[in-house]
């Protein structure tokens, strides 16, 4: 066998494990975790409200922490 029949002969087997395994893999192949692209995530009123107020209240820490420290 001459270089050239072996290389092709890897190259049809490297082909043919290949479909295998994509046979073997199916649909489940690759699996995406967390949420579908092009979705956007709404926050409440409420959650947007609570989320205000604890950022307002890290600010008045930092706040009273920086006239202390003048």
């Amino acid at each position: 066998m001459n270089t050239i029949e072996l290389l092709s002969s890897i190259d049809s087997e490297i082909a043919r494990l290949q479909e295998v395994r994509v046979l073997l893999a199916g649909s489940n192949a690759y699996v995406r975790r967390g949420r579908k692209p092009g979705k956007k995530r709404t926050l409440s009123a409420e959650a947007r409200a609570r989320i205000a107020a604890a950022q307002r209240a890290r600010w008045a820490k930092q706040k009273r922490a920086a006239k202390k420290a003048a």
